[in-house]
């Protein structure tokens, strides 16, 4: 939406009243709509933007390259004094910054063919066949509005500058050429303990006291090598600070979060007829997965309204309590409880509030919890970091790049055979945790130089012609993005706040908040019942996820 548009232009909005309004429809407040529409509230769903999806969006070229060089302010409010309310306006704060936007080559190919790219805010993003966001997508019935393609190889990241497969069943073990007949036998062994581990009917286990300690060091305790080590630890549990520096680990992972994590990892492969890997993609990209929680909270009678700006909290005057909102066009809507976007803040202090109004319960959205960052990286290419490998997955454990390196960094390739680029192009995302923009962005570069070539300047003959004398040539790219997000956690009162994209590959935790959100809001509801009407089959089987052969 433009920022002059004409107050007057805003359609009204009828009814007046809400249960619950929520502002921004990124994949966390997409999940509470369609949980609380489920659970027969009466909701309102507003964005100020033209796509569904927020920060979670899948957006064409030119729009993503606008959404980070320009982001919208919140309109000036057009409205008089209210008698009743103390009105407070938002603020709306960007989550990404530093944007470091190169185009390398075809320009203008990139430009015509805006609209065959779907590129997301928030990647690198992936779901594993078995975890809690495929049973969710299940029960909830969302799945029925989205296809998903597996992911096709899963490798990670060698120190001599070569990528190993991450090995997924018995088969992949023995197949893999780059594992020693020893490595492969420990392997082997390793799996088996934790698949009896997890057998019920299965006497040995591994001990309570094992449980507990660090996971990499129980992993030395049965004296596997560091490669195997290193893949157990960042390609398949996925942790992302160095387990090995104590030093600089914000986040030891315990053994018995690591044999979950492996159990799932396990329990993914192969679920899935088309899907051999651990991992899915949405067909059309990341934002799909709010539109089609979208979709399921419009059908049980959510009302939706995109580029439609809140400008404003209506709170009473004596008990400082939240009553509703304003919207950019002057209307007032009211609801017992709000949501909002994490972009939206409030000043503090309240300077235009009446001094003797009880403004301690807005301090929780002017002093917003960020916890860290995350760097996030993507590049369009022509070629394939993997001949005849279309999608896969890669991760870069610590130290694999340079010594500095404290954190893994996870990258996602996706063709065009999943409906997100033109076809003979590619797109790289990548992302890191990081203390502050240049570490980040150090990160992210070596790890795009250590698999991709980024020319110097706009003339990319000459690199052509230099590796066409080899048989290993890294893809060229053709245009690049790098911005900083700001991680910032959810705060549950009658004003709530949602989660921004996390540094994680899949969606577990931030769907986890979802849930907790919707709970505290709602104690006695369920989180998705279970349905019984034949015209609401929200309680399919496996068969239920539609993937793309």
């Amino acid at each position: 939406m433009s920022e002059s548009q004409d107050p007057l232009s805003y359609p009204p909005i009828d009814p007046v009243n809400f249960d619950l309004i929520i502002v921004g429809t990124g994949l966390s407040e997409s999940v509470v709509a369609a949980a609380a529409s489920a659970a027969g509230k009466t909701i309102l769903h507003l964005d100020p933007n033209s796509f569904y999806g927020s920060h979670f969006a899948s957006l064409s070229f030119l729009d993503f390259t606008s959404y980070l060089t320009s982001p919208n302010p919140l309109p000036a409010v057009v409205t008089t004094t209210d008698s009743e309310y103390v009105v407070v306006d938002l603020v709306h704060q960007p989550i990404c910054s530093d944007v470091e936007i190169s185009c390398y080559d075809e320009y203008s190919f990139l430009c015509e063919n805006s609209r065959k790219f779907n590129i997301d805010l928030g990647g690198p993003r992936a779901l594993f066949s078995a975890d809690r966001t495929i049973d969710l997508l299940l029960k909830s019935g969302a799945a029925q509005y989205l296809e998903f393609k597996g992911i096709d190889e899963s490798f990670v990241y060698e120190p001599n500058g070569g990528l190993a497969n991450v090995p997924d069943s018995r088969g992949a073990i023995f197949r893999d050429k780059k594992l020693s007949l020893k490595e492969k036998n420990q392997l082997m062994r390793f799996f088996k303990l934790v698949q009896q581990h997890l057998d019920d009917n299965q006497e040995e286990k591994i001990s309570e006291e094992d449980m507990e300690i660090p996971f990499v060091s129980f992993l030395e305790k049965m004296k596997l090598p560091p490669k195997i080590k290193s893949i157990l630890l960042y390609a398949i549990a996925l942790v992302d600070y160095d387990q090995d520096s104590n030093e600089v680990c914000k986040d030891l992972l315990k053994t018995k979060v690591g044999i979950d994590c492996l159990a799932q990892y396990s329990s993914s492969v192969g679920r899935f007829p088309n899907a051999p890997g651990a991992l899915l993609y949405p067909i059309y990209g990341e934002g799909e997965l709010s539109q089609a929680f979208c979709r399921r909270a419009a059908v049980k009678g959510c009302i939706y309204v995109l580029r439609m700006p809140v400008v404003s909290l209506l709170m009473d005057k004596a008990t400082g309590l939240y009553k509703g909102v304003r919207l950019a066009s002057g209307q007032d809507l009211y609801s017992q409880q709000l949501i909002l976007d994490p972009s939206f803040t409030i000043p503090s202090p309240l300077s235009l509030s009446p001094r003797d109004f009880p403004c301690e319960r807005l301090q929780m959205l002017s002093q917003r919890d960020i916890k860290g960052m995350v760097a996030r990286g993507i590049c369009i290419t022509r070629s394939s970091i993997k001949p005849d490998v279309s999608n896969c997955s890669v991760v870069y454990p610590p130290r694999s790049l340079y010594p500095e390196q404290m954190t893994s960094i996870k990258s996602l390739q996706i063709g065009s055979n999943l409906a997100v680029c033109p076809e003979g192009t590619f797109i790289l995302y990548f992302s890191t945790l990081c203390n502050n923009a240049d570490e980040g962005k150090n990160l992210l570069k070596a790890a795009m130089n250590a698999l991709l070539t980024l020319p110097v300047s706009g003339n990319t003959e000459s690199i052509s012609s230099i590796q066409s004398d080899s048989e290993d040539t890294k893809p060229i790219v053709l245009w690049s993005a790098l911005y900083i997000q700001k991680l910032i956690v959810s705060n549950f009162e009658l004003i709530s706040s949602t989660s921004t994209p996390d540094g994680h590959l899949n969606y577990n935790d931030l769907l986890d908040a979802s849930e907790k959100l919707f709970r505290q809001m709602y104690p006695n509801e369920e989180f998705f019942p279970k349905a019984t009407s034949p015209e609401d089959p929200t309680d399919e089987d496996d068969n239920g996820l539609t993937l793309d052969s």
